[in-house]
């Protein structure tokens, strides 16, 4: 699944939870099973029934979230952190956590 055109096909409650939550990897059953309801692709669920999004899908959110609160002036803090997977390998390789 690809977020980013499936976008439009997204009712704006669903949008609207995506862009308040731009950190959340793992979408909950309730929002997955709207996004299924209308992708035009096949979707992933795991066995609770929540999908997983891509890095890309994420940094899609992120961005819109980013516009949509730049043009309404206000600032937003994202608490939700993406590691840099590639460190954390090397750290686990080296020995260090």
């Amino acid at each position: 699944m690809d977020l980013k055109t499936q976008w439009n096909r997204l009712d704006p409650a669903t949008r609207g939870w995506l862009m308040d939550h731009p950190g959340c990897m793992i979408l909950p059953r309730t929002i997955s099973a709207r996004v299924a309801k209308v992708i035009d692709e096949p979707v992933l669920l795991d066995q609770h029934g929540a999908i997983q999004l891509s890095e890309e899908d994420v940094t899609f959110i992120r961005g819109r979230a980013h516009s949509a609160s730049a043009a309404a002036g206000a600032q937003r803090f994202f608490d939700a952190v993406q590691l840099d997977r590639s460190a954390s390998l090397e750290r686990e390789k080296s020995g260090h956590r």
